[in-house]
Parts: structure tokens; C-alpha cells; sequence
């Protein structure tokens, strides 16, 4: 299994003082990115065969994380750990690192072997997913790493466990590998859903409702409370009719096709195949000129239809919980971003240097000679001796900017600060005839909170509940409104997260538009919580933190200077 393990330093496999070569080397790179992820030093061993029968294990006793070198999907000498792009290469691996770091971290009691008794066991599956609930809540930006594992360690752990299909038992393994995972924030309902449904088959809707209250209290529970975890796992095996004191049976490999363990294969199936569109990266632009325009032409019609749809609808979103009077913090900041955006729309000073053949100016005597020997040789003089400057303002180019809120659940201390913000940025472009702006809150869906060329009187409040995001659908909207693509304006696009995109495919496909607009000339900026810059992973953009309006407002009026004279 993937949980702890005590094993005695002399039992240590040989290799595991001194891996060879190239596993060597990562091994050793791995062991200088731990004590980020754990918060504390612990040795990493990378090699083929490591983990004790598991794709990765933890030995507390030594200590040591084992990490078996078969789970790497590239050739350890060319892996670089410490670049977090790298690290998408082999996901399940960095993800199986991530786990066993988690239990460095948070698993701060000895569970008893699993083999000791009934409890034991029930313990350390629900082990599992409290210390993924904990990492992701320590560290969010693991979560992806830590989806990216959990076919493999749920596959692992479940063989291991070893119950006879369709048994009380095998549903208990079941739900705390895989349905208390859903609650531990790592996997989303729809991955769950069918064995979610067997498993109530198999025990029960009270059954299943009393083992959910159960994992929930266990994910509750503190590092070092080692006295309410025995209750609830003594707790979990009495509601599935199990003895908490006898002993487990004998670890058997899973081989008849129950129902559950079809529902199990088929969850398996779905989460890799999410985790596989998440860590898949961009497609490159087709070959050849007429392609990239092909290419270009069909993202363009992809963002306009979003625009229309987004922008289209009248109905208020339901995330939207009212208007009220801006307060004069907020007006004095729309006050103050006017004026910075008329400074910077208003251009800079252009010197040009003419000449003439009379003053004013200043005289140059080598051209005065020469205009003299000329007018000398009887030639009309062309020289030209006055020399002086003139300045003119060259206007900015007009500004565009869009703002994508993010309304996810992870995002509701921030939804205040958003919702002001918003607001100072439309009212104070819809002073300047040059600025367009438009806003857009994005959560399971996308909905507009300010259309292009509106300047609204009252600050919008909503709530940030959602689920899941929708930032590809954000951005393309925001684009095909305002043109953010498109060359002969200033452009700026604002995107207001914390940057966890867990949705099948958001982080490639937000990575790619991000690009695409760096590319074509428009500035990205996202704004984050404070705390989440360090765990923002894109790039091709600006990451900022903003505790308030004001933080936000300078950061957005800085970005959009920054454009403006570009």
C-alpha cells in the first residue's frame, strides 16, 4: 500500500543506500524538491522496483520515500524536478512523490500494520485520503499532481486490499479509496458517481450515508490524533458488519468481475483519461502559412460565437447577488485610475528636428560657410544653417482591457474585492472615449457582468460558490468582444483567480490562449489572492497578488501604462 510503513533500516533493500546512474541523479534531485512539498528534509530513492510492491511508499523508521522508477514516463536522464514544467512529463510519478510527501507531512501517528487487524486496515485506506485533503489544502496547486496518481495508488491499494468481490468488505475498500477521495477535493463527482451508486447497491443508502459521515469526521481528525482515528475505523468496519479485532484476510489478487470491481475498473478509466486531457499539451500550429491562417481564422469564429453567446444573454446570473452605491474608497480609486489612464492615453512627446536657410534657430557655422561660398560662386544657396526642434504629443493607441472573475468555490473571501474591482475599471474607462473594457465572471459557466462600452453607476456583488471553472470559455468570450488578438489597439487581459484550474483540459487550454494573445501583442496579467503567486504555473503573463481593490486597481493601472506605451 501507499500509507506509511515501518521497516526496520536493516531490512532496507540493497540498492537503496546508493541507487546507480541516472536514477542516482534524480533521486537526488527529488530529494532537494521535498522539503517544499512536505515541509520538512526527507530522502527520496527513484529506482525501478522501489516502493516495497507499491507505486511509492514512505518508511518513517528509516527515513525514506521510495518511489518505484517503473512509474516514470521518460528516461530519468534527461528529468529536471526542479523545472515545474518538466514535471508534466511524468505526472503519475510526481504525483506518487507528491502522496508519499503528504504522508511526511500529515500522517503523524503509527497506524498498525493493516494485517494486525480489521481496524488497522480500515484506517490506513482512510489514510490515504485525509493526508491528499490536507496537501491539497496546505498546497492547492497539488492537487493536479495528486489526481494524476490516484488511478495508480486506488488500483494498488484496492488489489492489496484484497476482499472478495461483492462483499461488505470490498465496498468499505471502495469507498474509502475512491468515493472519500471525492470529499478530500481531489476527485469531482462525476468520476465517482458510478461506484458511488454500486457501493449503495452493496451496503445500503443509511450504510453509505453513516460511512460517509465517518470518512469526513477521519479527514477532520488532527495529525497526531491517533485515539479518534482508531474510533472511526473501529466505527467504519462495525457499519460494514466486520469484526474491528479480527484479522483481515489474506491479500489476494482481484480477479472476478463483481459489479463493484467493473465500477471501480470504469471510475479508473474516466480519471485517467481526465488526468491524461489535463496534462496533454497544446496542439502546435499546423504546418505551413496557410495552415497558421486556417488555424487563426478558426480560433477567431471560436471566440466571436462565445462573445455573442456570453454577451448576448440579458438574464442576471445567478451568482449575482445585487447592486448597491459604490463607497467613496472605490469611487476615489475609479477617481485615481481616470487619471492614470488619461496619462497614459494621452501619449507621449514626439522631437523633430527641422532646418531653414533663415532664423530662428541655432546657426551651424559649417553650413554657413557653405551657403556663403555659394551665394560667392553666384549659385542659389541651398544650404540650410538654422537648425531647430519642435515636440508634439503622439496619441496612445485606443486601450482595451477584459477582466475574467473567477467565481469557484476556492475564490469566496475573494468575491468582494473582485466585485469592486470590476467596478473602478469600467467606471473609470468609460471616462476615456479610447477605452473599452468588459468584464465576465466564469465558474461552471461564463456570464457578463459588464458589456463593452458600459459604465455602470452601481457595483455588481455576487458570490463565488461554483463548482469548477470555465476560464477557456472566459477568455475566448472576452477576446471575441474586444479584439484582444487583434493588432492597432492597446490590450490588456485581466484574469482574476487563483489560478487552480482543475477542470479535464483548463490548464493546457488556458496555458495555450494565454500564449497565443502574448504573442499577438496583448498583456496578461492574473491577479491573485495573497499567498497564490508562488503556485500560479503559467506563463507568457504577468502574476500579481492583490489583498484589496486598491492592490488591484494600481496592479491593473500599471499593466495597462505598461501597454499603452508598448
Amino acid at each position: 500500500m501507499s500509507a506509511t510503513t515501518t521497516t526496520p533500516a536493516a531490512s532496507a533493500p540493497a540498492w537503496l543506500a546508493a541507487p546507480a546512474g541516472d536514477w542516482k541523479t534524480l533521486s537526488a534531485a527529488m530529494t532537494a524538491e521535498v522539503p517544499v512539498i512536505a515541509g520538512r528534509p526527507v530522502p527520496v530513492a527513484c529506482a525501478p522496483g522501489a516502493g516495497l510492491g507499491a507505486p511509492a511508499c514512505y518508511l518513517r523508521d528509516i527515513p525514506v520515500i521510495e518511489v518505484d522508477g517503473d512509474l516514470l514516463e521518460a528516461d530519468p536522464a534527461g528529468c529536471d524536478p526542479a523545472s515545474p514544467a518538466d514535471r508534466d512529463r511524468y505526472p503519475v510519478t510526481w504525483g506518487a512523490l507528491v502522496h508519499e510527501c503528504a504522508h511526511a507531512a500529515h500522517t503523524g501517528v503509527r497506524i498498525p500494520h493493516e494485517r494486525r487487524a480489521n481496524w488497522c486496515a480500515a484506517a490506513r485506506q482512510l489514510e490515504e485520503s485525509r493526508i491528499e485533503a490536507r496537501q491539497a489544502g496546505r498546497r492547492p496547486a497539488d492537487r493536479r499532481w495528486l489526481r494524476a496518481s490516484a488511478a495508480k495508488l486506488v488500483l494498488a491499494d484496492f488489489t492489496a486490499a484484497g476482499a472478495e468481490p461483492a462483499s461488505p468488505r470490498e465496498a468499505g475498500t471502495a469507498a474509502a479509496l475512491l468515493l472519500a477521495r471525492e470529499d478530500a477535493g481531489i476527485l469531482e463527482p462525476a468520476e465517482t458517481a458510478g461506484v458511488a451508486a454500486t457501493v449503495e447497491a452493496a451496503v445500503g443508502t443509511e450504510n453509505l450515508a453513516r460511512l460517509r459521515a465517518t470518512w469526513r469526521e477521519f479527514h477532520a481528525t488532527a495529525d497526531d490524533d491517533l485515539r479518534t482515528r482508531t474510533t472511526l475505523a473501529r466505527r467504519w468496519c462495525r457499519i460494514l458488519g466486520l469484526d474491528p479485532d479480527a484479522a483481515p484476510p489474506a491479500p489476494l489478487i482481484i480477479t472476478i468481475g463483481s459489479e463493484l470491481a467493473k465500477a471501480l475498473a470504469r471510475a479508473i478509466e474516466v480519471i485517467a483519461e481526465a488526468v491524461a486531457a489535463d496534462f496533454t499539451p497544446p496542439p502546435p500550429f499546423p504546418p505551413g502559412a496557410a495552415g497558421k491562417r486556417e488555424h487563426e481564422k478558426a480560433v477567431r469564429g471560436n471566440a466571436e460565437r462565445a462573445a455573442r453567446e456570453v454577451f448576448g444573454k440579458k438574464a442576471r446570473p445567478r451568482a449575482v447577488t445585487g447592486t448597491r452605491d459604490p463607497r467613496e474608497e472605490e469611487a476615489a480609486a475609479a477617481r485615481r485610475l481616470t487619471r492614470a489612464l488619461r496619462e497614459a492615453t494621452a501619449g507621449e512627446r514626439a522631437t523633430v528636428t527641422v532646418t531653414s536657410k533663415v532664423p530662428p534657430g541655432r546657426l551651424r557655422m559649417g553650413k554657413a560657410l557653405a551657403a556663403k561660398a555659394q551665394r560667392a560662386a553666384g549659385a542659389v544657396p541651398t544650404a540650410e544653417p538654422f537648425t531647430r526642434t519642435r515636440s508634439r504629443r503622439v496619441p496612445a493607441p485606443p486601450l482595451r482591457v477584459g477582466i475574467a472573475c473567477d467565481i469557484s468555490g476556492s475564490m469566496g473571501a475573494f468575491a468582494g474585492p473582485v466585485a469592486s474591482a470590476a467596478w473602478i475599471l469600467a467606471r473609470a474607462a468609460g471616462h476615456l472615449p479610447s477605452a473599452l473594457t468588459a468584464t465576465v465572471l466564469f465558474g461552471k459557466g461564463v456570464y457578463a457582468l459588464t458589456r463593452p462600452g458600459e459604465r455602470p453607476a452601481q457595483v455588481t456583488d455576487f458570490t463565488a460558490t461554483a463548482s469548477t471553472e470555465s476560464a477557456c470559455r472566459a477568455i475566448d468570450a472576452l477576446d471575441g468582444a474586444l479584439g484582444l488578438a487583434s493588432p492597432g489597439t492597446a490590450r490588456l487581459l485581466v484574469i482574476v483567480s487563483d489560478a487552480m484550474f482543475v477542470a479535464p483540459g483548463e490548464p493546457a487550454g488556458v496555458q495555450q490562449r494565454i500564449t497565443r494573445l502574448h504573442r499577438a501583442g496583448c498583456g496578461v496579467i492574473i491577479l491573485t489572492p495573497r499567498g497564490y503567486a508562488a503556485l500560479c504555473k503559467y506563463t507568457d503573463c504577468q502574476v500579481t497578488e492583490a489583498a484589496s481593490p486598491a492592490d488591484a486597481i494600481d496592479a491593473i493601472a500599471r499593466a495597462a501604462t505598461r501597454a499603452l506605451t508598448a
